[in-house]
């Protein structure tokens, strides 16, 4: 799919500005500008889990295959049965799974059926056997009782073809697949998928202050955990992660990372630098490296965040410039990066479920800007959701992340909230 201009993709946001953009106006530009990549492999299903399918996988069989019973029990005509009465049947057969009862089953007869097993051609009901009693060798009775009364046509059977049929469109293109989609494609015969190739993303961290895990901490640095959440997330997606470490705060270096990141990845994502700072050159090697769409949006934490794109070497990748503070670097790539790069793997994404939960504290909140912060949803007692606050909210404060299990959204319009008012929260569980 070509790649649409910076032109086209502005017109279609109304008062278009840069230097002042809300986040649905991010979100849309990002979505209309971020195109999947189209490259395809064949990977046998095991290695299928947490990838996109490239193509429809259409059942060949019915699945069942035949009807088959869902309980352990007794296969019979419905017709026998006769309201508030003592059913007593001759057992003509037994039948287990995997086998099939090829004789007939007359008026007052039954089959010993197995879960699973197919149901006898002349049989549409099965009586679990707790619900029989008074069994020989020969006969069985169905007591008229209310655990089993009524019994009604086509009880404990299941249907061929009711999970699937042949022909069938059984999971889309697109569809990320999870564990049941595997079990899926085995209950199909299937043996290979078609799936998009894992989306490669380089990222890197800017600051002299910045030292890795494992390095001495000189007297004004800081460790850099941005990479290690970083890290942590994009696993987390399933993408093939080119890690390339801290980058100094000098635009040589600075241009020569980004030269050498879109040179070998779909995607690049640095933290840092993308502020107004005399030392800060993100901003300023992207516009010299390709386009940038915007490199602020109302929201907090997170204003300074770059996106576009940039190329070197006849080679293209998109860029999120993301903050350097850790809480705002988290909340950046769960509200925009990852929808971009859901959609760069080609799957069909759909927006984060969000829940109504009543706040247990007063948020202080200045219309105008979206606020994203961090909670401890819990139910009470009487299964209503509240939410209360971590504690501080800085954008520094990691911990506030590591305490929380989910983001409460307070969106543009929104002012102060009071404790008991509903709020908007993201859960953490389920994010990938």
């Amino acid at each position: 799919m070509p790649q649409r201009s910076l032109s086209d993709i502005v017109s279609c946001v109304s008062d278009y500005d840069p230097e002042a953009m809300t986040v649905p106006q991010a979100q849309q530009i990002i979505h209309d500008y971020v195109q999947p990549i189209a490259s395809v492999e064949r990977v046998a299903i095991r290695s299928a889990l947490d990838r996109t399918l490239a193509a429809d996988i259409t059942s060949t069989i019915d699945v069942p295959a035949n009807d088959n019973s869902a309980m352990d029990g007794y296969a019979l005509r419905s017709a026998d049965i006769v309201a508030g009465e003592t059913l007593v049947l001759r057992i003509v057969g037994s039948v287990h799974a995997g086998q099939q009862f090829d004789g007939g089953v007359a008026a007052g007869e039954c089959v010993r059926i197995m879960t699973g097993a197919a149901m006898p051609a002349d049989c549409d009901t099965v009586v679990p056997q707790e619900f029989t009693e008074g069994r020989t060798a020969d006969t069985v009775a169905i007591p008229a009782g209310s655990s089993i009364s009524p019994i009604r046509p086509g009880d404990n059977r299941r249907l061929r073809g009711e999970d699937l049929r042949n022909g069938q469109v059984a999971l889309r293109a697109g569809k990320i697949l999870r564990p049941a989609d595997i079990g899926l494609l085995a209950s199909l015969g299937v043996v290979e998928v078609s799936v998009q190739r894992r989306l490669r993303v380089a990222f890197f961290s800017t600051g002299d202050e910045l030292r890795s895990v494992g390095e001495p901490l000189d007297p004004g640095c800081v460790y850099d955990s941005n990479r290690y959440t970083l890290y942590g997330m994009l696993t987390r997606l399933g993408c093939e992660i080119i890690d390339m470490g801290v980058v100094k705060d000098d635009p040589v270096a600075m241009e020569a990372a980004f030269r050498s990141a879109c040179e070998h990845a779909d995607a690049v994502i640095t933290s840092g630098g993308v502020s107004v700072g005399v030392a800060d050159y993100t901003k300023q090697t992207m516009t010299k490296l390709g386009d940038m769409l915007f490199w602020k949006i109302g929201m907090r934490p997170g204003r300074p965040m770059a996106f576009g794109r940039i190329a070197s070497q006849g080679r293209g990748a998109y860029l999120f410039g993301l903050p350097g503070n850790p809480v705002a670097v988290m909340v950046s790539f769960y509200f925009f990066v990852r929808d971009a790069l859901l959609r760069m793997m080609g799957a069909t994404a759909s927006p984060l479920p969000r829940l109504h939960a009543t706040s247990l504290s007063a948020i202080r909140k200045k219309p105008g800007r979206t606020e994203y912060q961090r909670g401890i949803l819990a139910a009470d007692s009487d299964g209503e959701w509240k939410v209360k606050l971590t504690g501080a909210q800085g954008s520094g404060i990691l911990r506030s992340m590591s305490d929380a299990n989910c983001i409460i959204v307070l969106d543009d319009a929104q002012g102060d909230i009071a404790a008991g008012d509903k709020v908007r929260v993201v859960l953490f569980d389920g994010l990938t």
